[in-house]
């Protein structure tokens, strides 16, 4: 192998680690920006025509995901006190495209201390844009023996686009 090969190579190497990176960022700042109530810097993480499609809820376009974080709904989340804690992000990055699987929980504050009320399932589609790694959709199933939310998982770890159909 030549010193250009080698070079070529493991530019490519840095390169990957920093999609990783970068997509991860964008993934674990959605918990600290939604639990904070900040609709426009949550929204932000998203293309402007990106979808969100959470258990019966779907939102198309920022101006939706910010009113998901107005919400009363979402409000009274925050006002209680809740954290949306992302896992480990699995991330396949192929060029300017990359898809991925991860779980979150959301954690809510009770009488009796915290409480997890939800585990969820998430496939992430993402793509680089002149301002970084976007999110164009996320899919989110409840892991309550839903299947789809197994589907999610799998497609996601092997990078394997779901398509844009909704899920029941």
């Amino acid at each position: 192998m030549t010193i250009e090969q080698r070079l070529a190579q493991l530019e490519d190497t840095v390169r990957l680690l920093a999609d990783e990176r970068e997509i991860t960022r964008l993934v674990t700042a959605y918990g600290p920006l939604v639990d904070s109530g900040d609709a426009e810097a949550v929204a932000a993480l998203w293309t402007p025509d990106g979808t969100y499609d959470v258990d019966g809820l779907f939102m198309h376009g920022r101006d939706d995901i910010v009113a998901m974080v107005r919400s009363d709904a979402h409000q009274g989340l925050i006002a209680r006190g809740c954290t949306h804690l992302q896992g480990a992000v699995h991330a396949n990055v192929h060029g300017d495209e990359a898809i991925a699987a991860s779980h979150s929980l959301l954690v809510v504050a009770g009488d009796k201390g915290f409480r997890v009320i939800r585990a969820t399932a998430h496939h992430w589609r993402f793509v680089r844009t002149d301002a970084g790694w976007k999110v164009a959709r996320r899919t989110s199933r409840a892991l309550d023996g839903n299947p789809d939310a197994h589907h999610l998982l799998n497609a996601g770890a092997h990078g394997t686009d779901i398509g844009d159909r909704r899920l029941p």
